[in-house]
C-alpha cells in the first residue's frame, strides 16, 4: 500500500492576493479555483515539477493564516532557482549553505514560511 501525501493545506486571510501570490511570484500553476457552497472556496496550486499541491481558500482550515512553516521544495540548482524567483518579484533571502544542503527562504504575504532546497551528497571517498 502506498500513502502518497498530494495536499497541504496553507491557510491564507485572502484568498486572491495570495492566488495572486503563488502563480506570479512563486510560480506555482493554478489547478482549480472553485465555489463549492456553503462558503468554501477551494484553490490547488501546484509547484513545477511536483507530485504535491497546496490548498488555499475559503472554509478549509481552521489554522490561522500565516501558521504553517517549513513547508519545503527541492530543485537541482539554487542558484537558478533565486535567479527564477527572484525574477518574478519574490522577496528571498540568499542562499545559504548547510551540511546538509543549500537553501534559501522566503514567505508568503500571510507569512508561511517556505524553504527552497539544493540537496548535496557527500563526496565519495
Amino acid at each position: 500500500m502506498d500513502y502518497r501525501l498530494e495536499l497541504v493545506q496553507v491557510p491564507v486571510s485572502d484568498v486572491d492576493r495570495a492566488k495572486d501570490f503563488y502563480t506570479q511570484r512563486a510560480g506555482f500553476v493554478l489547478d482549480h479555483d472553485h465555489e463549492v457552497g456553503g462558503g468554501i472556496r477551494f484553490v490547488q496550486l501546484t509547484p513545477p515539477g511536483s507530485g504535491a499541491s497546496i490548498a488555499i481558500g475559503t472554509g478549509l482550515t481552521t489554522m490561522p493564516p500565516g501558521s504553517v512553516e517549513g513547508l519545503q521544495l527541492v530543485v537541482a540548482d539554487i542558484d537558478a532557482a533565486r535567479e527564477e524567483l527572484t525574477g518574478r518579484g519574490l522577496e528571498v533571502g540568499e542562499v545559504q549553505d548547510f551540511p546538509w544542503g543549500r537553501f534559501l527562504f522566503f514567505a508568503d504575504p500571510d507569512g508561511n514560511r517556505w524553504a527552497v532546497q539544493q540537496v548535496v551528497h557527500p563526496s565519495a571517498g
